[in-house]
């Protein structure tokens, strides 16, 4: 059918492209179309004499395969490439392009002859287009050519007169119209074209002739043509199997076709077609239509007549509502919920109020998030609008994507929904003024996906979820969810496993929410389980969960998993990032400091802040103080994993050798300065690269204290290596801090509240009793473990060293054993053999600490005037070597 057999003209001042259907007359020899090279001008011959000024009778195609037409001939295009540079000059419409431009457009990696490779296609088109078509032009290209010239042209103004008749409510003109702007396409737009540019113009080109199509069969269905409307449907959604409009229309044509059960299975088709690709449901205006076919809504029927002089009654925007249900059992988070409150509340103001929660993966960020948002939904009228952006996904969500999702929601025919982000973006707000909407927007992955998203006017209010920090994004008011407080977590386990059961095993609950480490997934997984275990006492699951190897294992019920919340954050790490996630989990402190940090990863400073900067912005480390960094302790058993998994074991090996040296090395740092002379540290070979320096002394005993508990974890984990250098330096470590630890502690009295670092230190030791430290310790009393432990430092800093220092320090801590087990006797004669290898190896600090524990026998025994004259010989020794901290402790005993 041609387009005068339709009934209607091309427009005023346009002919009809005769490469466009049907065929030009002199082309039957090729099936009804002439070929890429058909009637092409002999190369020698020339073509000027087809041409008149401006390219008088030239006519372009993109609509298809790219053609150039003189008449009924087809002008050479000898080169894809030439091809390429042709459609960038064309869909620019005269305006000029760069060389550069051109460049990047025509080859994804441009051949390092690009520019002389496009004067020469620039010479092949100027020479088949003939005079004043390709001009060069402030170093570019531009073609000059009539507006009519080209058919994508001559299709926007089928569409235009189109819109132009319905607005004149005249349905069959604007039918024909767009059926005459169909006739011009022939198959892929740029067919074979390649390039960058062309690759992108063909997608845009593709989805707007999907449009006009997707109109051309809403405007059949107005005028009752169903069985056609059907016909063509049915080819088309195998094409395009994802598009729901087109899939809407077949409902809609075969409800109107009287095909009911038909109209619904497609519905059905749809529905598992989404889940199964992409995980998603159908549209809601996809769901409405199904639900409206179910009930056989009259409405459906056709479109409803209105007399020339009546206009349609006024139909309200729709108003989406499309928050998920909040939890039943939410519980705590009072201060984050009336904070999100009362500044959501505020849209109605002169500032666009826009929330963001952040926090690692598993604390409750949605959760909070839709409970605040249902809270607050009476206060926005004009709907709520809800969205994943599958921000720790491989593939977040694309902002245009959502945007169009949104566009229609809120009402906009999929028709007028432009294809540009930035376009769609100004839509979006536009729809959105003078209404008062809620966004919710979870899961976000950055600003860059988010800043689309937002309204642009007050009225609206947005609330966004995220693992990142936002910071870049301007007027967010930013709040950081960490895990819940003890009794909130009790509560919420309680509300899960329920009253009766929680209350018959108290203590177990609260090992059990502990174990979880507070966070919300984890206790929700945890208590989940319980619930569907009656068999199971909250007992059961204590000791499940203690065992740390399998903690996350058994915290995944159903499709609830702590691990992959993990997993999701972790799949977005670069390399050295994944690194550092890993490494660092693996020594047992409660923390880490920065410079600790560097000498494990065994990089600078600043590369290492920056690396855990970034962890902390993706919640996968939290930053206790400027440059102390901890790990929750789900996601330490995490990293770990990831650890064994990804790292091999001598670079496990290696980082943790590496930290075990950093402490061991600044630990006799602050040792050599605290007790100037004494040798217990002499066997010991400084790393000067891994070691902290220190001012002065009070910056020594500083850093101590605050690195106690990490040293120590790090010397107990160390002390159980089968590698007899490695359980050495844990010896080394464990007894150079512990003595430090008794020497400093005096003098700095605002320690004095940190019981912590005393109780460990002098378990270490086995002196915990000596500042009436209450360690319970399982299979024996204090004091019997201390020596044992004593035994042990002894036998391990022998095979470390064979130095006589180390042993002697080993009697003195035995001797101090022996003084709180009221063995008086044993302990004089450990001390008595520590006094005796100090002084062989003019330990003199050593000396001086074993003539004063002396005196405390001699005390304790009845000795008094001895006992004052060991104490004296002591303070003399100590007051010589300058060890003045050390006298304040002296003095005390």
């Amino acid at each position: 059918m041609s387009l005068e057999q339709i009934g209607f003209t091309l427009p005023p001042g346009r002919s009809r492209p005769e490469s466009a259907r049907p065929a030009a007359p002199d082309d039957s020899a090729t099936g009804g179309r002439l070929s890429g090279e058909a009637g092409v001008a002999d190369a020698a011959g020339g073509t000027d004499g087809l041409r008149g000024a401006l390219g008088a009778g030239l006519r372009f195609v993109v609509l298809g395969p790219v053609r150039i037409w003189h008449g009924s001939r087809a002008l050479p295009i000898r080169t894809p490439q030439e091809q390429a540079m042709l459609c960038v000059l064309l869909l620019r419409r005269g305006s000029t392009a760069t060389v550069s431009e051109l460049v990047d457009a025509v080859w994804e990696t441009p051949p390092p002859q690009a520019i002389a490779a496009l004067r020469t296609y620039a010479w092949r088109l100027r020479r088949a287009l003939g005079p004043g078509v390709l001009l060069t032009d402030a170093g570019g290209y531009a073609l000059r050519f009539h507006p009519e010239a080209l058919d994508l042209d001559v299709c926007q103004g089928y569409e235009a007169q189109a819109k132009d008749a319905m607005r004149e409510r005249d349905p069959h003109k604007a039918r024909k119209l767009l059926h005459m702007a169909d006739l011009l396409w022939d198959g892929q737009p740029l067919a074979g074209v390649p390039g960058p540019y062309a690759y992108a113009q063909r997608s845009r080109l593709e989805e707007w002739r999907l449009a006009l199509l997707e109109k051309g069969l809403e405007l059949d269905l107005e005028l009752g043509r169903h069985a056609e409307a059907v016909s063509e449907l049915t080819a088309l959604i195998p094409e395009h199997p994802m598009r729901e409009r087109l899939r809407a229309l077949l409902m809609l044509a075969l409800y109107r076709s009287g095909r009911q059960a038909e109209a619904l299975g497609v519905y059905t088709d749809t529905r598992r077609l989404l889940a199964e690709e992409l995980g998603v449901e159908p549209n809601p205006e996809l769901a409405r239509l199904h639900q409206r076919i179910l009930r056989a809504d009259p409405a459906l029927t056709g479109r409803q007549e209105f007399p020339a002089d009546e206009e349609p009654a006024y139909t309200p925007p729709p108003r989406p509502a499309q928050l998920p249900a909040g939890a039943v059992d939410f519980t705590g988070r009072a201060t984050a919920v009336n904070t999100l409150r009362e500044r959501l509340l505020n849209a109605h103001g002169t500032v666009m109020a826009v929330s963001a929660v952040r926090g690692l993966g598993g604390a409750g960020k949605t959760a909070l998030a839709v409970h605040v948002a249902q809270a607050i939904r009476e206060h926005f009228p004009d709907g709520q609008l809800f969205v994943d952006l599958v921000g720790q996904g491989p593939r977040p969500a694309a902002p245009a994507a959502v945007l169009g999702m949104f566009l229609r929601a809120l009402g906009t025919p999929p028709a007028e929904i432009p294809e540009g982000l930035h376009e769609r973006a100004a839509l979006y707000r536009s729809t959105l003024a003078d209404r008062r909407v809620l966004v919710l927007l979870d899961n976000a992955h950055d600003t860059a996906q988010v800043r689309p998203l937002l309204p642009g006017t007050p009225g609206c209010a947005t609330l966004i979820t995220s693992r990142s920090t936002m910071v870049d994004l301007d007027g967010v008011h930013m709040i950081d969810l960490s895990v819940m407080e003890p009794g909130d977590a009790l509560a919420l386990f309680t509300r899960i496993v329920g009253d009766q059961r929680a209350s018959a095993e108290p203590q177990a609950c609260r090992q059990a929410v502990a174990a979880c480490g507070y966070l919300p997934l984890a206790i929700r997984v945890a208590a989940s389980r319980l619930a569907t275990r009656p068999g199971w006492t909250i007992n059961t699951l204590t000791r499940r969960l203690a065992d740390v190897h399998r903690r996350l294992q058994e915290l995944r019920a159903g499709d609830l998993a702590v691990q992959t919340s993990f997993e999701f954050g972790y799949a977005q790490l670069n390399a050295s990032q994944a690194h550092a996630f890993r490494v660092l989990a693996l020594c047992d402190g409660p923390d880490v400091s920065l410079t600790a940090a560097a000498a494990a990863l065994d990089t600078p400073v600043g590369q290492t802040e920056r690396i855990l900067e970034s962890l902390v912005d993706s919640c996968l480390l939290e930053s206790i103080a400027p440059g102390r960094y901890r790990y929750h302790d789900l996601l330490r058993l995490y990293a770990r994993s990831c650890a064994v998994r990804d790292e091999r074991p001598e670079t496990r090996a290696a980082a943790f050798s590496r930290i075990l040296d950093f402490y061991l090395s600044s630990a006799a740092r602050v040792y050599a300065i605290e007790r100037p002379g004494d040798r217990l540290i002499d066997h010991l070979t400084p790393i000067e690269h891994l070691g902290q320096n220190f001012p002065d002394a009070s910056t020594a005993l500083a850093w101590l204290f605050t690195e106690a508990d990490c040293l120590l974890a790090c010397a107990y984990q160390a002390a159980k290596s089968s590698e007899d250098d490695v359980a050495c330096r844990a010896a080394d470590l464990l007894l150079v801090t512990r003595e430090l630890v008794d020497s400093g502690a005096s003098s700095f009295p605002y320690v004095v509240a940190d019981n912590s670092v005393w109780k460990s230190a002098h378990a270490a030791g086995g002196v915990g009793a000596e500042y009436g430290v209450d360690v319970p310790l399982a299979g024996g009393s204090l004091a019997e473990k201390g020596k044992q432990q004593a035994d042990a430092e002894v036998s391990r800093t022998d095979l470390a060293t064979g130095a006589l220092t180390a042993a002697c320090y080993a009697s003195n801590i035995r001797g101090v054993i022996a003084i709180y087990q009221r063995r008086y006797e044993e302990a004089e004669e450990h001390f008595r053999e520590a006094l005796h290898g100090f002084r062989s190896s003019d330990n003199f600090s050593g000396i001086a600490t074993a003539l004063c524990n002396l005196s405390r026998v001699h005390a304790a025994t009845g000795r008094t005037d001895s006992a004052i004259e060991l104490a004296m010989q002591g303070i003399d020794l100590w007051k010589s070597l300058g060890a003045h901290r050390t006298l304040l402790m002296a003095d005390s005993q």
